[in-house]
Formats: structure tokens, sequence, C-alpha cells
């Protein structure tokens, strides 16, 4: 048996991938795997809903009919269009009855027409919209941006039950679904890279959207999203976390990440850190060519200082840097303050372009990019740890 029972009559009947190692193409790295959670909930009228990623379609469908006779499902709510969701979506309409009744967004009924094809029998809906099915109902919040424009959650009152697809999530692959039946270090740390590498650049909308959810009075006592575990022990947990998250305030941290060619602007990254240990400031030391850069970005997330390091190559940045320095300016962190670093033969460049990356990220430069010519002696070295002590002393100014 695939399918796991979460409320009575209601079901999962989803798919593991234990294998994927990374997301969004090579954008996300999934070290734990993941999961693609479709639910079912039996009543009067049955509902399916969301979906699973391609590969995962036959397996898919054995859950789902362990069940279920596929001829018996009345309404198919998507709550979100993103493939890993709704790739699923055609083969399964084949298999249903024509008049099934798609629930979605005006979003997502123009995102599923644009990957799928017209012809399909849509209901929109809009927050506030109601549906009943039996004994329960399906009530419905739209979530714009967290994260497509097409996203909505699904909500069923009678069992204090939310379905908000992408929200609340994880890339975790686990053989028992539920909050406490996981390692909760664990599935909180996935939450966060989640967060912090998917949904940084909609804090805002996040803290408007809790808002009206506290606002609409909604009881929770389960969260069901589509990745990653199910919430029951740790809801109220999670969604403090969420607001606490999307608030973006920084603890005295600093991130150092560097590359280098010859050693020399890893001695400097070395000595920085120390000066900033010394001053009392936790930090993570990243050398990004044996790093993964996911992992910095959670890291970075909650950091108050971005202290970036390379050496010139051509007059430009080691390209291990590049990507991370992408993600800086995709991600839009806030409150933070950064430094620059580097070391250079006959010519430079690569601490200039660093600075101006991390401005277009709105990261507030507080030092000139100390640079050191060839190999750093002693002297230079010197300077590199009060340099850390400088950047420390802010951190704690910044903070207060």
């Amino acid at each position: 048996m695939g399918s796991i029972q979460i409320k009575e009559d209601i079901y999962w009947v989803g798919a593991r991938d234990w294998n994927i190692r990374y997301f969004h193409g090579p954008a996300y790295s999934t070290h734990r795997g993941t999961t693609y959670n479709a639910y079912l909930i039996k009543d009067e009228k049955n509902v399916l809903v969301d979906g699973v990623f391609k590969p995962f379609i036959g397996k898919f469908f054995e859950t789902l009919g362990e069940v279920i006779d596929f001829q018996e499902i009345d309404y198919y709510v998507v709550n979100h269009v993103e493939p890993d969701h709704s790739a699923s979506f055609p083969e399964t309409m084949k298999r249903l009855r024509d008049d099934v009744v798609i629930i979605c967004t005006e979003k997502g009924r123009e995102g599923l027409i644009e990957h799928y094809g017209d012809g399909y029998n849509f209901q929109v809906v809009r927050t506030g919209d109601t549906i009943k099915i039996g004994k329960r109902t399906l009530a419905f919040v739209e979530a714009p941006m967290l994260h497509w424009p097409d996203s909505m959650f699904t909500y069923v009152p009678e069992e204090k039950l939310l379905l908000p697809n992408d929200a609340f999530g994880m890339h975790l692959a686990v053989a028992r679904l539920f909050d406490d039946e996981n390692d909760e270090v664990v599935i909180m740390q996935e939450a966060k890279k989640y967060f912090a590498n998917i949904l940084t650049p909609f804090s805002g909308l996040i803290i408007n959207k809790l808002k009206e959810v506290t606002e609409m009075g909604l009881e929770i006592d389960m969260i069901a999203p589509s990745h990653g575990i199910i919430w029951r022990r740790n809801v109220v947990t999670i969604i403090e976390k969420y607001a606490e998250w999307a608030e973006m305030k920084p603890r005295d941290k600093a991130v150092i990440v560097y590359d280098t060619m010859w050693d020399s602007t890893e001695l400097l990254a070395d000595k920085i850190a120390d000066g900033l240990i010394n001053e009392g400031i936790d930090i993570r030391l990243y050398k990004q060519s044996v790093s993964d850069r996911n992992d910095i970005i959670t890291e970075i997330f909650d950091a108050k200082a971005i202290i970036i390091g390379s050496p010139t190559i051509n007059n430009v940045i080691l390209p291990e840097l590049v990507p991370l320095l992408e993600d800086l300016e995709g991600l839009r962190f806030k409150h933070k303050i950064g430094a620059v670093f580097g070391s250079h033969g006959w010519a430079g460049g690569a601490t200039k372009r660093i600075a101006e990356r991390m401005k277009a990220a709105k990261i507030e430069l507080i030092e000139e990019p100390f640079v050191t010519k060839y190999v750093p002696d002693k002297e230079t070295l010197d300077e590199a740890y009060e340099f850390g002590r400088r950047i420390a002393r802010a951190i704690k100014e910044k903070n207060q």
C-alpha cells in the first residue's frame, strides 16, 4: 500500500523521489531527495488535490487507485501549475470522467491552458469562495507569487486542514510523512533552506498572507504541503517561523565566501575570519568550489554580514563565485552589510566587480575592498585580521 490516511477519509497519494539531487535545473540542491504530495478527499463528492512530477505518474496512478476508482472523482483541485505538481494533469484527465471539474485560480486556468491545452471543465475560484462536497467544505485562499502567480491554498474547515501546495514545504524524501515521526532538527533545517532559497523574494507577500489568514480566523491543526513532511505537531511553530523568516531580521553572524588560485585569497579569508571570531561574531567560512551554493545561501539568510573574496583572473572574478552573486541579486535579502577582499598579480579587477554586484544586490558595503598583490606578507595578514575586527564592530553597531 502506497497511500497513507492523514485524516479520516483523507489520503496522501503522492510519490517519493529518493534520488533527485537538483531541483529547478541545477538551481537548488536536494541532498535528501523530495516528495510530490497529492491528496484525495473522499466525501459525497470526491476531490483530488494536486498531482506529481512526470517520472512518477505511474506510481501516482497505482497509489491513487488503491483508494478510489478514477471514475468516482468529481473535483480536481490544482493549487499550483508548476510541472513538479501538474505534469501528471493531462494523463490524469484521460482517466477521469469528462464532467470532472477543475478548481483553480484564474491564473491557474491560464497556466494549465498554456501548459496542456484547453477543453477542460474549469471552475475559477477566488479568496472566500467555498464548495460543499458533503459533510466537508473546500475553502480557497489565493496566494499569488507564493511562489507563482497561480498559487492558492485549499482549506478544509471541518478538518482544520490546510493544503497550501509549496508554502510550508521542503525538499525531503521521508518514509514516514508526519513531522513528529522525523528528526525535528532535519525538518526545520530543510524548511529554512527552502524558504531562504525559494521564498525570500516574496517575504513581503508572505507577511501579508499570514496576516490575512490570521484575520480570516482559520483554525489549523494540520498543514499538508506538496513537498516534504506533513505538519501536525509543529503547526504553530512553522507558521511562527515563516513570520520570523519573512521579517529577515539578521543576527550577529557573518558568512565569508571565497575561492582561491594559489592560496593568497585563502590566507586573507582565514585572517578575516580570525578577526571576526575574536570579536565574538559567529561565522561560517566557505570555499565556494568545494561547497554547496544553496547551503551557503541558507547560512547567509540570517547573517548580518556577507564577505566575499576572489583572486583576479583575466581581469574578472573566478567563475565559481558568479552564481552566488547572481543568487544574491535575485533573492533580494534585506538588512545586510558586506565587504570584499581578494588578491591579484600584475592586474586587478575582481574585487571591483564583486563590489558592483553586491551593491546591485542592495548589500551595504561598509569597507573599501581589501586587496593584496601576489602573496600577502605578515603585515598584510595583520591588516586582514583588523579588517575582520572592523566588520565585527560594524555588525554589532548595526544590530543595536
